[in-house]
């Protein structure tokens, strides 16, 4: 039986880089997300430090609709107004819970170990949209990960789950008829966060014909598109054409018109969505913006106040118990490493010893023993490209990582493509590694001689 181990985890976050128009008041609130704008304009439901708040369109002090320790999300409105979906964790993982805009109790409407998260109420109001990966049909060729999702619907009183659309279809929204799906689509791995992307598997905006069950693609040009929805007799949605993701007009009649609406540079627009009124609401540098439909309009930040003190300390400790997102043994089985919020620890089997290998602001994953157990091979994502780094225990009287007290890191491959999934060869003199996801590599680690 291994024992709890605690680490402390330094929660932060990076902030970029174009100025402001006005400074913010000091203790102004910063990284507003999934900012979701009533149907009449008049209030914004948003994310803050995992709870749902809401706050007047034209600003003030946001009120709390929701208080816990689970972390709660992606607030959507009922298109009459006086219900608000949202995501919440408080069960273990993110389901679907409804509630009174106004505030007052939440109900939970899934039920399953899934990941889902809403998008959407259904024209009538009945129902509720989210993604999940559930139960793909028989018939999809899509490779079976979380990231390929289908979009479901439940009833606001709870009940029987059903599948609406067989494919990824993220961020989705029902025109006032109920005939019409408009979403992006997801067609392979890539970080949702990523700027300037432009492989193959960037999203397009899709729409879907309830009645004709037909699928029509909106969206053609490289790079990304993302949060959709209907105005008037088109569609607003996010693209990164002008260089930085911005808020753009399209035609659900004519594919290649697109108007940009605004011209923010730096730093990406995030969570796009729409009153009844035309009004746009989205996040801009972590604050909230509003647009108003008018000519000549331009973006204007909602002030907002939260006047409530932090509920968290800076400093939290984290059981190391759960939620590995990768673990290996030990070739003599005594210990074994593991992943953990994107950092790299070892615990030994028996004597609930841990060692925390990695510290640092990046991510780490993929790691192996080499042969002997006396070194560490994985991948990290440093200055912007993923190496493959050695750690080795430097003491020849220390045979454990769990218990050794100094450590040597040594970069085996850091170049500018990208190179990660590295392993030892038997003999533990060489490693394999992808270098830029399809080019298999072999580098000896005496040396430093790679061939493909």
């Amino acid at each position: 039986m291994l024992r709890t181990v605690s680490v402390v985890a330094l929660l932060a976050s990076v902030a970029g880089g174009t100025p402001r128009p006005i400074a913010p008041p000091a203790g102004a609130p910063l990284w507003l997300r999934y900012p979701a704008i009533s149907p009449d304009g008049q209030s914004i439901a948003f994310s803050y430090q995992g709870d749902i708040y809401t706050v007047p369109a034209a600003g003030g002090n946001a009120t709390p609709l929701t208080l816990g320790e689970s972390y709660e999300y992606a607030p959507v409105w009922s298109h009459d107004g006086k219900s608000i979906a949202f995501a919440s964790d408080r069960y273990g993982n993110f389901d679907v819970f409804v509630m009174p805009s106004t505030g007052g109790e939440a109900t939970r409407l899934t039920f399953h170990s899934a990941r889902e998260v809403p998008s959407s109420f259904s024209a009538d109001d009945k129902s509720v949209l989210f993604s999940a990966f559930r139960q793909p049909l028989a018939s999809n060729a899509q490779f079976p990960i979380g990231l390929m999702t289908q979009l479901y619907s439940v009833p606001v009183t709870g009940g029987r789950v059903t599948m609406t659309l067989p494919v990824p279809a993220v961020n989705a929204v029902v025109d006032d008829g109920g005939t019409r799906i408009l979403y992006e689509d997801v067609k392979g791995y890539e970080d949702q966060w990523r700027k300037h992307h432009t492989s193959s598997v960037t999203r397009d905006v899709w729409t879907y014909d309830t009645r004709g069950k037909n699928y029509t693609k909106l969206t053609s040009v490289a790079g990304e598109h993302r949060n959709p929805v209907f105005d008037g007799d088109g569609y607003v949605y996010l693209n990164e054409g002008s260089g930085s993701f911005n808020v753009v007009r399209g035609s659900l009649t004519d594919p290649a018109a697109a108007t940009p609406l605004t011209h923010f540079t730096k730093n990406p627009v995030r969570f796009l969505t729409r009153a009844n009124n035309g009004t746009l609401c989205f996040t801009y540098d972590g604050e909230i913006y509003t647009l108003a439909r008018t000519n000549g309009a331009q973006p204007q930040k909602v002030a907002i106040r939260i006047g409530a003190d932090g509920r968290a300390a800076i400093d939290e400790i984290v059981p190391v118990n759960d939620k590995f997102t990768e673990a290996t043994l030990s070739p003599n089985g005594k210990e074994f490493a593991y992943v953990f919020r994107g950092e790299i620890f070892v615990s030994s089997v028996d004597g609930g010893t841990t060692k925390r290998i990695t510290d640092t602001p990046w991510q780490e994953r993929s790691v192996h023993f080499s042969p002997d157990g006396r070194s560490l091979v994985y991948a990290a994502e440093r200055d912007s490209s993923w190496n493959v780094y050695t750690t080795t225990i430097a003491r020849a009287e220390e045979p454990y990582f769990s218990s050794s007290t100094l450590l040597k890191e040594t970069p085996v491959v850091a170049t500018t493509a990208e190179e990660y999934q590295p392993d030892f060869s038997p003999d533990g003199k060489e490693v394999a590694y992808l270098e830029n996801r399809v080019t298999l590599k072999v580098v000896n680690l005496a040396t430093h001689q790679s061939r493909t």
